[in-house]
C-alpha cells in the first residue's frame, strides 16, 4: 500500500514513460469512447460524480494514469493497494480512516492495480467500504473481470473496457517525449516519422513499451549528452524482437484459441496457421494445442473423415516426443488437415442430445434383455432373456430393442452428407430399414 500526494512537483529523473505520464485529460491520449465530450466517463469527471469502477484493457493503454487524474480532477486523497503487500487488516485500517476523513468531507480514491490479483477474501473487504460510500473504488485489470471479480463486488462498479492505443494515438505520445521538456524537449533529437511509426508499430498498443522503446533509442544514438541521431538500425537493435501480446493464463489465451477453432470450423487454413503460429510464437504449449485440435477433430469433422481424429491424435504424440520448435510442423500438420477436411458436427450434436436425455432421466430402467446375468437370481428375474448375439446371426444384426421403452423412438446421431460420413447414412439406414421391417414381422406374426 502507497499514499501519494498527486500535487507534488515531477521530479525531472526517472524513465521517460514515468517523466511524460498525463496530469490532465487534455494531455491523455486515447479512450476517446470514454472521455470525448459526451462520453459517460467524462461526464461523470466533469460532474464530480465519479463512482467505483473497473477499468479493464491491455497493459500500457493509461489504467493507472486515469485513476490518478480522476483523483486530481475531484480532488480526492489518492491510495494505491498492492495485492502482494496488502493483507486484510491493512485494508481495513486504511478504510477506517478513509470512512473517518469522509466525515470531515475529504473524499478517497482507492486505486486497486491488477485487482485481479487479489484473492476472495482481499476482494470482500473492500466491499462494505464501496456500500457505505467511505471510498470510491477504482480497480484495473488486464483479465475479464467476469471471471476475476467477485460478482458482489462488481455488481457495484461500473466496467470501463480500455482499448489498445492506435498506432497514430502512440505516434503523437512519442512527439509528444520529443517536445515536452519533461521528456527531450531540451534536447536535440533527430528522429525521421516513420521510425516513430516503426517504434508505434512494435508498441503493439502499449504506449509504456512504446516511450521506454523510444527511450532506449534516444540514449543510444549518435551524439553527444544533449544531442541524438537516431538511425533505423538503432531502432532496429532495440526491437529485435517484437514481444507478443499474451498471456497463457489471460483472457488473450482463449481468444487466439477460439481463433484457430473457428478458423479450422471455417475451412480457412492459412488464417488457422497464423493463430497457430500466433500462440506458438509467444509461448504457448504445444501440448494444450494439439489437444484442442484432438478435440475439434471430432467435434467439427467426426465421421465426415475420421483420419482427422488419426492425424490429431499423431500431432499430439509428436509433440511429446519433440516439443517446440520442432512439433510446430506436425501441429501445422494437423491444422491445415483439419481446416480442410469436410466438416460435420453430427457426433457433437448426438452427445448433446444424448446427454440432455440422460441427465432429464437419470432412472430410466435398463431393459432387462441386455442385462447381465451372472447370477442364478437375475437369470429368475429375466435379466438377458431375449438377448440376441448378433455375430450368430447371417445379417450380424438383430431387430432387438436397446434403447429404454420411453426412448424407442429417439434418433441422436444424424449423419450429414458431408465426405466419408455420406457413406455412414447409407449404412445407418440400411440398417434401420432391416431393423424396422423384421421388428414389423415379428409383430405380425405375434399378431
Amino acid at each position: 500500500m502507497q499514499q501519494t500526494s498527486l500535487f507534488d512537483d515531477r521530479e525531472m529523473t526517472g524513465p521517460l514513460a514515468d517523466r511524460m505520464r498525463p496530469q490532465t485529460l487534455e494531455e491523455y491520449v486515447g479512450q476517446k469512447h470514454l472521455l470525448a465530450e459526451g462520453k459517460i466517463l467524462k461526464r461523470m469527471i466533469d460532474r464530480d460524480e465519479v463512482q467505483s469502477m473497473i477499468f479493464w484493457g491491455p497493459p500500457g493503454v493509461g489504467k493507472t494514469t486515469l485513476a490518478k487524474i480522476i483523483a486530481r480532477c475531484t480532488q480526492s486523497h489518492f491510495i494505491v493497494f498492492s495485492a502482494v503487500t496488502s493483507g486484510i487488516k491493512e485494508i481495513k485500517e486504511v478504510m477506517n480512516k478513509a470512512e473517518n476523513a469522509r466525515v470531515l468531507g475529504q473524499k478517497t480514491i482507492v486505486f486497486v492495480d491488477e485487482i485481479h490479483r487479489f484473492n476472495k477474501a482481499q476482494q470482500d473487504a473492500f466491499l462494505p467500504y464501496v456500500e457505505r460510500g467511505s471510498i470510491t473504488l477504482i480497480g484495473a485489470t488486464t483479465e475479464n473481470p467476469s471471471f476475476e471479480i467477485n460478482s458482489a463486488l462488481l455488481s457495484r462498479c461500473k466496467v470501463f473496457v480500455l482499448e489498445a492505443l492506435k498506432t497514430e494515438e502512440i505516434v503523437q505520445l512519442l512527439q509528444n517525449a520529443l517536445h515536452d521538456p519533461r521528456g527531450y524537449g531540451k534536447w536535440e533529437v533527430e528522429i525521421e516519422d516513420d521510425l516513430l511509426e516503426l517504434i508505434a508499430r512494435y508498441a503493439n498498443g502499449d504506449a509504456r513499451t512504446a516511450l521506454n522503446t523510444l527511450e532506449m533509442a534516444v540514449l543510444n544514438g549518435e551524439g553527444d549528452s544533449i544531442r541524438s541521431v537516431v538511425t533505423r538500425e538503432t531502432i532496429e537493435q532495440c526491437i529485435s524482437k517484437k514481444s507478443l501480446l499474451y498471456d497463457k493464463n489471460g483472457e488473450e489465451h482463449y481468444n487466439l484459441i477460439s481463433a484457430l477453432h473457428k478458423s479450422m470450423r471455417n475451412s480457412d487454413a492459412d488464417a488457422a496457421v497464423y493463430w497457430l503460429a500466433r500462440m506458438l510464437e509467444a509461448g504457448e504449449d504445444p501440448l494444450y494445442i494439439a489437444r484442442r485440435v484432438v478435440r475439434f477433430a471430432s467435434e467439427d469433422i467426426g465421421m465426415a473423415d475420421s483420419r482427422a481424429l488419426e492425424i490429431a491424435v499423431a500431432a499430439y504424440q509428436s509433440c511429446h516426443f519433440l516439443g517446440m520448435p520442432e512439433c510446430s510442423v506436425h501441429l501445422t500438420h494437423a491444422v491445415v488437415f483439419c481446416s480442410l477436411a469436410p466438416k460435420s458436427n453430427a457426433l457433437y450434436l448426438a452427445y448433446s442430445k444424448a446427454r440432455e436425455d440422460a441427465l432429464n432421466m437419470l432412472d430410466e430402467p435398463v431393459p432387462l434383455h441386455i442385462r447381465n446375468a451372472p447370477t442364478s437370481l437375475m437369470k429368475d428375474l429375466g435379466y438377458g432373456e431375449g438377448y440376441v448375439y448378433a455375430h450368430d446371426t447371417e445379417e450380424k444384426l438383430s431387430a432387438m430393442t436397446c434403447l429404454p421403452e420411453s426412448l424407442q423412438d429417439k434418433h441422436y446421431y444424424e449423419p450429414t452428407e458431408q465426405g466419408v460420413e455420406k457413406r455412414v447414412k447409407e449404412r445407418k439406414n440400411k440398417i434401420e430399414a432391416w431393423k424396422n421391417a423384421k421388428r414389423a414381422e415379428m409383430k405380425k406374426k405375434t399378431g
